[in-house]
């Protein structure tokens, strides 16, 4: 596909917004079930020719080069062509439902398209989103009580995961210094919590572990609650929460058609339908497009 007529991505067209593509399809391939990949069949064209073939023929043969042949499924998606405006809903909706307001009201300004939301309750939701992500976490919550006391009222599980959270910032706070403000906080937010859930109680008890052990040598499951992978995590259900009051859905519409797409792959090789090797989710750009001689899918 030439450089003229490849349709450009967001971050191509909106670097200046700061929009983590490669957080965004890291995200979207992490919430993709696996597919399992077949081995290609052992081809026996290796092995060397027959002497009764002509020598001329051998010589062509050999520096020529071999035009792989495409499955009939490649054909097919070959011949389906998306419409723009299809493609157009379909990143506005990413924008508007991950939390991106300024990128999605100047996407909607290009595409002609009615903004699906009002800009401040977008920029509202990446507020509370950004400062969970960087570990701002009674930020976020003042922030999430201001937009909306009854989502934490009405769902215990959520405000637990966010005081833990907290928890955990504190921990990293006085990592080797004064552990008072991270044993007050937890004795007098999360213990009583705690103590009414057993569930609560051994996230409690795990995070509680994080004064004991140094931070350099932790066990997996200990060290995985001072990644960013929590804070993620954690940002993306309150982001949910938020989108579920507001009666929206949960999550932008082109994560349901990855999960969508690898559930159809994997009925598919079930029942030994034929299908390439290998079929690429298509979140890489030009690479897949190469490999596979179909446009991606545009998710950034």
């Amino acid at each position: 596909m030439s450089e003229r007529n490849r349709l450009p991505s967001l971050s191509d067209r909106y670097t200046d917004l700061f929009i983590p593509a490669e957080d965004i399809r890291r995200q979207l391939l992490d919430a993709t079930p696996r597919v399992p990949s077949r081995s290609p069949p052992t081809s026996s064209s290796d092995s060397s020719p027959a002497p009764s073939e002509d020598p001329d023929r051998m010589q062509t043969s050999s520096t020529s080069t071999a035009i792989p042949v495409k499955n009939a499924f490649e054909t097919r998606v070959a011949d389906i062509k998306s419409p723009k405006s299809d493609i157009n809903a379909l990143i506005l909706d990413y924008l508007t439902m991950e939390g991106y307001p300024k990128a999605a009201a100047k996407f909607s300004k290009e595409a002609n398209l009615q903004p699906q939301q009002k800009g401040h309750s977008i920029e509202s939701r990446q507020n509370i989103k950004e400062a969970i992500l960087n570990g701002r976490i009674e930020v976020a919550i003042t922030a999430l009580n201001e937009l909306d006391p009854e989502i934490l009222d009405n769902d215990p599980q959520l405000h637990f995961s966010l005081l833990r959270l907290q928890l955990v910032e504190l921990i990293r706070q006085c990592n080797g210094g004064d552990i008072n403000p991270a044993l007050d906080f937890a004795t007098k937010k999360l213990a009583p919590r705690a103590a009414l859930n057993k569930e609560f109680l051994k996230d409690l008890e795990k995070t509680m572990a994080l004064l004991i052990f140094p931070h350099e040598s932790l066990a997996p499951e200990l060290d995985a609650l001072l990644r960013s992978d929590l804070r993620l995590n954690t940002a993306t259900k309150v982001n949910e929460a938020i989108l579920e009051r507001q009666a929206r859905r949960r999550e932008a519409a082109i994560r349901q058609l990855v999960k969508m797409r690898a559930w159809a792959e994997n009925s598919a090789r079930a029942k030994k339908k034929d299908l390439p090797d290998r079929i690429e989710l298509g979140l890489y750009g030009e690479d897949d497009y190469n490999e596979n001689g179909h446009e991606p899918m545009i998710t950034t």
